[in-house]
């Protein structure tokens, strides 16, 4: 009689849990440059961010040798330059703009897109100082509105940050025309249907001391005039706005009207956004 032979157990049976995988790393939507200045730059984005052209075209140029780098004529694909690298496109020196971060406490009474009338004022007047480079606002801000407003010449990081499927975090203080009654408010927390689709705020409560006329707001939402419709949708009307939080950037120490350039960690921070 042989001996009967059982089956062999498996690692999950003796109890051996499997491997964790490892977390995705987020792709951080900044230059690497902005976290190490000294690293190395793709040659088809050095031209591409000196304004020539896009990288795409850059690269039908670096491969018919119209780039040099440090005298040598480089029709490598993928080549790159290190920060102190002679560039030059057609005998010309090119110098990549640094990217510029911008944050304004606008004022209420500041056109964000601009106007076609010259006498009315936008927020562009109020950063004209800030740098010497072309900066855009992030997103909009309507003009009775207050608050953070975000400048940059980083058109990926813009981007990112204006996604409509993404959102951003933002807190509003909000003061309507009249009381914000608590079934209304409830109403809010459940999701307000507007003629876009369903908007889901983060929080809603009353302020603290104050008439319940004056609500705090935290939304995702980068619809254009989402808080406004909002309260429209209940028969209120908004009559003071203000954005005292974006991304996680806030107004401490930002006088209205006043600006200030971001830090590293800042803008690193906004780009794992």
């Amino acid at each position: 009689m042989t001996k009967r032979q059982g089956k062999k157990k498996t690692k999950k049976e003796y109890g051996v849990p499997k491997p964790h995988k490892k977390p995705a790393t987020k792709k951080v939507a900044v230059d690497k440059q902005v976290k190490n200045p000294d690293a190395k730059m793709r040659l088809n984005k050095y031209i591409a961010n000196s304004g020539i052209c896009s990288r795409r075209d850059a690269d039908i140029y670096i491969k018919a040798g119209n780039v040099r780098v440090n005298g040598e004529v480089v029709t490598e694909m993928g080549y790159k330059v290190q920060p102190d690298d002679e560039v030059r496109f057609d005998g010309r020196r090119i110098t990549p703009e640094r990217k510029e971060y911008v944050l304004l406490n606008k004022p209420s009474g500041f056109y964000v897109t601009g106007s076609l009338e010259r006498s009315n004022r936008t927020v562009m007047d109020l950063v004209a100082n800030a740098s010497k480079s072309k900066l855009s606002p992030v997103g909009k801000l309507e003009t009775s509105a207050m608050g953070l407003l975000l400048f940059t010449n980083d058109g990926t990081l813009a981007m990112n940050l204006a996604n409509p499927k993404k959102g951003i975090r933002q807190i509003y203080d909000v003061e309507l025309n009249r009381n914000l009654d608590l079934s209304d408010l409830k109403k809010i927390e459940e999701g307000i249907v507007l003629e876009d689709g369903k908007v889901h705020v983060n929080a809603i409560s009353y302020v603290e001391n104050q008439s319940k006329r004056n609500v705090g707001l935290e939304i995702h939402s980068t619809k254009p005039h989402i808080v406004q419709r909002m309260f429209k949708k209940l028969n209120y009307e908004v009559v003071r706005l203000d954005r005292v939080v974006f991304g996680g950037l806030t107004k401490k120490d930002l006088p209205r009207g006043h600006y200030r350039h971001l830090n590293k960690q800042e803008v690193i921070n906004l780009g794992m956004i």
